[in-house]
């Protein structure tokens, strides 16, 4: 069963509690049976249609235990789908929080294995298992069960918050359900005797009691004296009973120890135990306990009553935020219309068009063919090496060797070759005992009989041919380029080939609808905060009666700034040859008016100036440009120009 808080089943009579039939799956073959199916997916959690049943049976079995009326089976079985729900939500959200209580499940563990008596959890193992229950799964329940304590505790019953005032009005309301009857705490002395006492042993025991009346009345502790001389059960306990309502005792013992008042030893009373000498702890009137008696089942009682609604709410809000898909037919009880539904979409990709495809095949030619080409050309290579190799003599790949040019030269007189011959001599050793003596001639040593060893070297260097009739490498000797043709050929196939294989693998891949909203998103234009819309233009619309404003009803604007004269170069201001001044930096005093100063040219009709008579030849006026010419016009004799 998944329990939720507050829940549970009432007394009542109960008939033939059955369970109801689920909704019948649809297999995916006309002849195939469902063995297993998904009822609900909870976040990564999910229900299968076997563990619902296995729940409904367990909660028809408690019914019928507990007697309950089909109506209570009834509304438990509609929110059993609702319970199991609020169950995986509880683990997923603790989970989240990372809690495990691991120590909380072994505890619970050595717990149950000291009540049942075991030495070790192996054999409670063996317990289990041999009753028929999975320790793994009682271990996996003890835990699942302890996590959603822990969250609901957590997640709930920390933020529910009592106040004195709420406790004594809930104590107003209810307080039919806090009366009680009249009880009293009782402790005993007893002196036990036999089963079917003798006089004498009677007359003992009454003896021995009375003995420990009187050290109680001289001040012995009513504990001391029940661990030393009661022989009952609770003499450890220091004589402690326990709690008896008023018609739970005998009539004798309840009218000796209600009567007392709280510390009260009654006198040895005759049972069929023995002697028995007993004491009021406290006793408890009937009627309404006081708030502060009852304080913790107050609490506890407002507790669970606001627990209810709060783990409600709560749980409602997690539906709201979680991923909960439910098979039709299967109704939670405890839905949200907040809550938002999964929606499962089939992605179809779009036909391929006819030119992507020609394309693609065409392409795909390309490449076998390359690959072709590239395969025939390595095996005609391969043969030409193999043909090659077996006519120079089974070696394959011979290195050229470019062997040195002698070059013509003169051989004077008394002068050996220098390019011709080595550069050193032949040296001869004389070795033995024939070696020349002092002032012994050289050519004794040479004579006929003489068994001396002769060393030849023709001073290069190299030590002589180890073995001169083991077959040598063939000089391959300089070859063109239609020798060399196969191994191009071959070098440019397989680089085709690697560039169709490239080109057929970098194609583009095909958009998602998630790429195609985001790229119309970023290609949107930006307006001001974001306000892409385009703005209006507000026309003020004319209203009656307004007077008229035409174009040539305007006032013309005039220009009251007194003229400045013109020059013949308007970047230059001013005619003080002392130095030339630019528009931009010349002083104010330096512009002076046409009418202050009189001009030094005389203008003409085409607009020309002609030079002052007083100027040098060959000089222009400071402020002036040389005069222009055109080739069909002559020079001025006035004015011939740069000389």
């Amino acid at each position: 069963k998944y329990p939720v808080p507050g829940g549970g089943f009432g007394g009542g009579a109960a008939g033939k509690l059955q369970v109801p039939s689920m909704p019948t799956p649809t297999p995916i073959t006309p002849n195939g049976t469902v063995v297993e199916d998904v009822v609900v997916r909870v976040n990564d959690q999910i229900i299968t249609r076997s563990e619902v049943e296995r729940s409904e049976e367990q909660l028809a079995q408690e019914a019928q235990q507990s007697n309950a009326s089909a109506g209570e089976l009834a509304e438990h079985q509609r929110d059993l789908l609702r319970d199991m729900i609020d169950n995986e939500l509880l683990l997923s959200k603790g989970k989240e929080l990372g809690v495990t209580c691991d120590a909380e499940v072994l505890r619970q563990l050595d717990e149950l294995r000291k009540q049942n008596h075991l030495d070790s959890m192996e054999a409670l193992e063996k317990a289990a298992t041999q009753q028929g229950v999975s320790f793994e799964d009682f271990k996996a329940n003890m835990r699942n069960q302890c996590i959603r304590r822990q969250v609901v505790q957590d997640q709930v019953g920390r933020k529910l918050n009592m106040t004195k005032t709420q406790e004594q009005a809930y104590y107003e309301e209810h307080k039919k359900e806090f009366e009680q009857q009249e009880s009293a705490k009782l402790s005993e002395i007893l002196i036990p005797t036999p089963e079917n006492p003798t006089d004498e042993q009677v007359a003992q025991a009454q003896a021995k009691a009375d003995q420990v009346e009187e050290k109680l009345k001289g001040g012995l502790a009513f504990t001391e004296a029940a661990k030393t001389y009661s022989g009952g059960p609770s003499a450890q306990q220091g004589g402690a009973l326990g709690e008896y309502k008023r018609g739970a005792l005998a009539k004798v013992l309840e009218d000796a120890t209600f009567s007392l008042p709280a510390g009260g030893v009654t006198a040895p009373i005759r049972t069929r135990q023995g002697f028995v000498i007993l004491r009021t702890d406290s006793h408890t009137p009937a009627g309404v306990a006081p708030l502060a008696d009852v304080e913790p089942q107050v609490q506890e009682a407002m507790y669970v009553t606001a627990l209810q609604p709060a783990l409600r709410t709560y749980l409602t809000k997690a539906r709201e935020e979680a991923y909960i898909d439910i098979k039709p037919g299967f109704v939670d009880t405890g839905s949200s219309r907040k809550e938002t539904k999964p929606v499962f979409t089939a992605y179809t990709a779009p036909a391929v068009k006819k030119k992507t495809e020609e394309k693609r095949r065409m392409e795909s030619q390309k490449d076998a063919a390359a690959q072709a080409h590239l395969a025939e050309l390595r095996q005609q290579a391969a043969d030409k090496a193999a043909a090659k190799g077996a006519k120079n003599g089974g070696v394959q790949n011979a290195s050229f060797v470019r062997t040195k040019k002698v070059k013509r030269e003169k051989v004077r007189f008394g002068q050996a070759p220098r390019n011709a011959l080595p550069s050193a001599g032949v040296e001869t050793t004389v070795t033995g005992a024939d070696t020349p003596l002092a002032g012994q001639a050289p050519g004794v040593a040479l004579a006929g009989n003489n068994p001396s060893v002769t060393v030849v070297s023709s001073g290069t260097g190299d030590d002589p041919d180890p073995d001169p009739l083991a077959p040598r490498p063939a000089v391959r000797q300089k070859t063109r380029y239609t020798a060399r043709q196969a191994d191009v050929a071959l070098a440019k196939a397989t680089d085709k080939s690697v560039k169709a294989r490239e080109h057929q693998a970098a194609r583009p891949v095909a958009a998602t609808p998630q790429d195609t909203a985001s790229e119309k998103v970023q290609a949107a234009p930006l307006g001001l905060n974001g306000d892409t819309a385009k703005k209006k233009k507000v026309k003020v619309k004319r209203q009656k009666g307004d007077a008229k404003e035409r174009l040539q009803e305007k006032p013309k604007v005039v220009d009251t700034a007194a003229p400045i004269a013109p020059t013949a170069n308007p970047a230059l201001v001013g005619s003080d040859t002392s130095g030339l001044l630019p528009a931009a930096s010349a002083p104010a005093s330096a512009v002076t008016k046409t009418e202050d100063k009189p001009a030094s040219s005389t203008p003409k009709s085409d607009g020309s100036s002609i030079p002052s008579s007083t100027a040098p030849p060959g000089s222009f006026p400071t402020a002036q440009p040389a005069p222009t010419t055109s080739p069909t016009q002559p020079l001025n004799p006035a004015n011939p120009g740069p000389q």
